[in-house]
């Protein structure tokens, strides 16, 4: 029995420096412009990877990093087998999201479900449509859906299937559900935990014919041989019940919807191989490049071995499907296909590489094996992309994307679609006309706003009061506030200019 290796101090080194980075936003402001991808933040987290497949015959490695030491397997098949083993020998403590700059974040609890516990998407697929056709009545003239309306409009969309119509306008519901999934493991989850039960005890108290909550209530959230989750902070008896079941389902086909469908949307508007035509296919890739849960850390709470490495008590294993995919391909297949512009951060696009490892953790959730709720949070994922893509294909205005070479992340915030109606004429963003820039020119002008009421908002903080200096920098804030409502203002001048 052996104990894993650890990883050389240069290799420490340089993944650590990589996290760090996150922290400096302008880190890798030279590498992008000169189109290094391996000098970026995210190329040297996966170009150390890629180099520890090679060197350590794809054995896991311990790597020390200024946020703790991981136990890091370097391929899908290992983490999914190690996790496993793990989970098997009831040897892990729930998980936590890690993201890039070393921060780690709760993940909501998962829970184990029967492979029944869940509806199909088929199912459901009249409520679905009936809350994308209101998210498509709110495009603007343009056919242009930008996240401000998308996000509510998908959240609203995930309460209707997962909680029933009841739930649909209970906006408090999602936010709930975000602040309790962030105060996972610790002291304030319980209290969020509560306050979340009560919101969801109406859908299960009444549930609606055909919702999930309607499902988890007829018994089947629990089926033989499936035991329930064990959640720090969550009395054993409510484990695994109803309620925890629905908050799970939501929050993780909330995640898919918003998120996951809006990336895939965007990929078919390019034209990536694998996703054109192929709802499912396009929010595969998505989940492949751009996983919710890119990176999450496995307590191990008792000693376990698996194929002779000896993991014991203490240990933290890194499971990072968004940093060892890229790291594989690009380490592994050599491929270097890629056409540099403008100096985004970007990886090769494999045709082959796609569909997230099925067997393994699931990208939209931190549990250490399969999630069924996650199955069918892909299914709704999958509905949403096939609704808007059937009538005409979608167009992407922001950011600049080629069908070759994809970002290594892809921020939904910053994506600006546009969604021609039945009958419609595609925009011509496409083109270099000034129809075109006149498009991008209004993603520009609500960018800007959005800026203006971000500062806008965190100069309204309380904290700046107190003292000369806060109240300096409120009307800084105050003052940058108000010169990007000026900029947005002139950049929609000429945007009506340009279009007409």
């Amino acid at each position: 029995m052996t104990t894993p290796a650890p990883a050389g101090p240069l290799e420490n080194a340089v993944f650590g420096a990589a996290m760090l980075a996150h922290r400096l936003p302008w880190a890798d402001a030279p590498a992008r412009a000169l189109g290094l991808d391996s000098l970026t933040r995210e190329g040297a987290a996966r170009g150390v990877l890629a180099h520890l497949r090679r060197s350590r015959s794809g054995r896991p490695v311990r790597l020390r990093t200024p946020f703790g030491t991981f136990l890091v397997p370097l391929g899908p098949a290992d983490t999914a087998a190690l996790l496993a083993e793990g989970a098997a020998a009831d040897a892990l403590d729930p998980a936590v999201r890690l993201d890039a700059a070393g921060r780690r974040h709760g993940l909501h609890p998962h829970v184990p479900l029967a492979p029944d516990a869940v509806s199909s998407a088929a199912e459901l697929a009249g409520p679905l449509a009936e809350e994308l056709e209101r998210v498509a009545r709110a495009r603007r003239d343009d056919h242009t859906l930008p996240w401000e309306t998308w996000r509510p409009g998908l959240l609203r969309a995930a309460r209707r299937v997962v909680a029933g119509a009841a739930a649909a306008d209970d906006t408090l519901l999602s936010e709930v559900l975000v602040r309790t999934a962030a105060a996972a493991g610790s002291p304030a989850y319980e209290r969020r935990a509560a306050a979340l039960a009560r919101r969801t005890a109406p859908c299960l108290a009444d549930p609606e014919p055909g919702s999930v909550a309607a499902g988890l209530v007829r018994g089947r959230a629990a089926g033989p041989g499936v035991p329930a989750a064990r959640t720090e902070g969550v009395p054993r008896a409510a484990e695994g019940g109803p309620g925890d079941a629905l908050a799970h389902t939501l929050a993780v086909v909330s995640e898919a919807a918003v998120t996951t469908a809006f990336q895939a949307l965007a990929l078919t508007a390019v034209g990536v191989p694998g996703a054109e035509g192929s709802p499912a296919g396009a929010v595969a890739l998505a989940l492949a490049h751009f996983p919710p849960v890119e990176a999450a850390v496995h307590p191990v709470r008792t000693p376990f071995t698996w194929e002779g490495l000896a993991v014991g008590a203490g240990t933290e294993i890194l499971a990072a499907p968004g940093w060892l995919g890229a790291a594989g391909d690009a380490g592994d297949k050599g491929d270097t296909r890629a056409i540099r512009d403008s100096g985004d951060r970007a990886h090769p696009v494999d045709a082959g590489r796609g569909a997230p490892h099925r067997e393994g953790p699931s990208p939209l959730c931190g549990s250490a094996t399969g999630c069924t709720a996650s199955a069918f949070a892909v299914q709704v994922a999958e509905a949403v992309v096939r609704y808007f893509t059937e009538a005409a294909r979608p167009h992407l205005l922001s950011p600049a994307l080629t069908a070759d070479r994809m970002p290594l992340t892809l921020a939904p915030d910053t994506l600006l679609l546009a969604l021609p109606a039945d009958g419609a004429a595609p925009p011509a963003a496409r083109a270099a006309t000034p129809a075109s820039y006149a498009e991008l020119a209004r993603a520009d002008a609500e960018r800007l706003d959005r800026y203006a009421r971000g500062l806008a908002a965190c100069a309204a903080e309380p904290g700046w009061d107190g003292d000369e200096t806060g109240e300096r920098f409120r009307t800084r804030l105050l003052e940058h506030a108000q010169r990007c409502g000026r900029a947005a203002a002139d950049v929609r001048e000429a945007a009506r200019r340009l279009g007409g």
